[in-house]
């Protein structure tokens, strides 16, 4: 069990006050407006950025102590607890999972964590599964995949198959309904979940829907936003090519074609799950993300793109001490309520923009 310093618990305590402060002291304390292509970050978007960067990047770190790191900052930034029913750790074929309990008969939630395919595991993700479990009206499944650079591509793409199939299975005995399963994932957790909705979109076995949070869909790509924050908004230029190295290089793999590396590769789209792909205004990977959207629009998916565009890059592991970052997840699990409820977000295939 990890214990916080005391800095660390002081941190703990006040994160939450400063994230909930109204707007106008939020800016004053914040500074002057920070304006990129159009959009304004959100003041406490900004107060994070600076506690953020004065921790200092992750390259310097191994794998082990960023993990470590990464533990100790989600419970800084886990804020009042989130209840729902139950919960219960258990093991999916070999994997630790987390069912987050709902009613008898609501539906089935898969959630694959993000980190990089380099950490997170279930407390990492553990307030953004609470949320979804209590807002969105669903039960969640959380899987912890394999971690690279020990397991590299594509042991996560294993498991998240894995996982998948498991869920399709046993879904009655965690008192889910078997017929409304849906998969779910942030950033590299979204990598996946797309994944998992390609592999399995023709089959018996397909989604009822895909919830893709910030996900990243081409590490090959080149996209604006790529450029524009590339640094000094949380997710660099570097760090990303830091996690692309762990996962992908450490595998000696060096295609880009790959559909279970890059999503976005795939010439094959039709019969996708419906699909609602979130993306944050000053995120690095906003444009991929909503590039593969409209890809799976063009081959005749129902997509929703709901871009917040004062918000960073793993803003949904920023709910307990982010009013603007707890909002948005709260937004998210409504749409996923509508999607799972098998009334897709838009009602004949189409893309939706939605921002703010």
């Amino acid at each position: 069990m990890i214990k916080l310093r005391p800095l660390q618990r002081v941190q703990a305590r006040i994160g939450p006050v400063l994230g909930w402060l109204p707007e106008r002291l939020q800016r004053r304390l914040a500074g002057p407006p920070v304006v990129v292509d159009g959009a304004t970050l959100a003041p406490d978007m900004q107060m994070l950025l600076k506690a953020l960067i004065a921790r200092g990047g992750i390259m310097d770190e191994s794998p082990g102590k960023l993990r470590k790191r990464q533990a100790i900052g989600a419970i800084v930034a886990a804020g009042a607890p989130v209840a729902v029913a139950a919960t219960r750790d258990l093991e999916v074929d070999g994997l630790r999972a987390r069912h987050y309990a709902n009613a008898p008969g609501a539906p089935l939630v898969v959630f694959l964590h993000g980190g990089g395919f380099v950490f997170g595991d279930l407390e990492t993700h553990d307030r953004l599964c609470r949320m979804l479990c209590k807002h969105a009206g669903v039960h969640v499944l959380a899987i912890e995949y394999r971690l690279a650079p020990e397991f590299p591509f594509p042991a996560g793409v294993e498991d998240a198959d894995r996982a998948w199939r498991w869920a399709r299975v046993h879904a009655s005995e965690l008192g889910a309904d078997p017929e409304r399963i849906a998969i779910a994932g942030d950033s590299a957790g979204g990598n996946l979940a797309a994944g998992v909705a390609q592999t399995f979109a023709s089959t018996s076995d397909a989604p009822v829907g895909q919830l893709l949070i910030y996900p990243a869909v081409d590490y090959e790509g080149a996209y604006p936003s790529k450029e524009l924050f590339a640094e000094g908004f949380f997710l660099t230029r570097a760090a990303s090519a830091w996690f692309r190295e762990q996962y992908v290089e450490t595998a000696g793999v060096h295609d880009p074609s790959d559909v279970r590396l890059r999503p976005s590769a795939a010439t094959a789209l039709a019969n996708q799950p419906p699909a609602i792909v979130v993306t944050a205004g000053f995120d690095p990977l906003r444009d991929e993300g909503e590039a593969y959207a409209a890809a799976l629009a063009r081959h005749g998916s129902s997509v929703v793109v709901r871009r917040f565009a004062g918000l960073i890059h793993g803003f949904a592991n920023m709910t307990g001490i982010s009013r603007s970052a707890n909002e948005a997840v709260v937004e998210i699990a409504g749409m996923l309520r509508m999607l799972v409820a098998n009334r897709p977000a838009v009602a004949a295939p189409a893309l939706q923009l939605l921002t703010s």
